[in-house]
């Protein structure tokens, strides 16, 4: 109830001074999946859900709770608070239990914003890939163009979904989590030269 008030009160203000557009919804699966999207500003979590008819869970850091009310909306709206300086076992247990019963995870596998609007992705961390791996979860890559700004377009590209297959079944160590990170960042750089670099040509 919470959740469809809050969309009700800041779908059209939002709309408003960010305009939100979400293109390649058709790649979207159904059932589970871990939805692995770059992150520019403490508006993306935002945007996003109010522009999406969908559950989709979000694993937020924890100082977005800290206020109670605030962290109450979080909490209707699907976040899962996680502690980033610490192997925080609670928040991986639910999403496993996200995963499990056949919801969407929404991720930053950065795990940070990246500041500096010149960069283009920061490094992929190895919470998310361990646990599409573990979870045999397929992975939708997605971008955002830019930080949002006041009055001005927001894009959220969503492209092909994949699997890291070739790691199920197999020891989770250090090398093999780096190298399917690898392939989880070589697939957001995809969606990027498929979207936003083609409308620079």
């Amino acid at each position: 109830m919470l959740l469809w008030l809050a969309r009700f009160l800041l779908y059209i203000p939002l709309g408003i001074m960010h305009p939100t557009f979400i293109k390649g919804r058709k790649n979207m699966p159904k059932g589970k999946a871990i939805l692995s999207c770059n992150h520019r500003s403490n508006w993306d979590i935002a945007l996003y859900v109010l522009n999406t008819p969908r559950k989709t869970n979000i694993l937020a850091k924890k100082e977005l709770f800290k206020n109670k009310l605030f962290g109450a909306i979080l909490r209707n709206f699907g976040a899962i608070s996680i502690d980033r300086e610490a192997n925080d076992i609670n928040a991986i247990k639910k999403c496993f239990k996200v995963l499990k019963e056949d919801e969407k995870l929404f991720v930053f596998p950065e795990g940070t914003r990246l500041k500096n609007e010149e960069d283009i992705l920061g490094e992929i961390k190895s919470g998310m890939t361990m646990i599409a791996i573990k979870t045999k979860t397929p992975i939708v890559p997605m971008w955002i163009e830019r930080k949002p700004k006041l009055f001005r377009k927001s894009v959220y590209y969503i492209g092909e979904p994949f699997e890291l297959e070739q790691f199920y079944g197999k020891k989770l160590d250090e090398d093999t989590l780096n190298r399917a990170n690898l392939i989880v960042r070589e697939k957001m750089l995809e969606v990027r030269e498929k979207y936003c670099n083609k409308k620079k040509k």
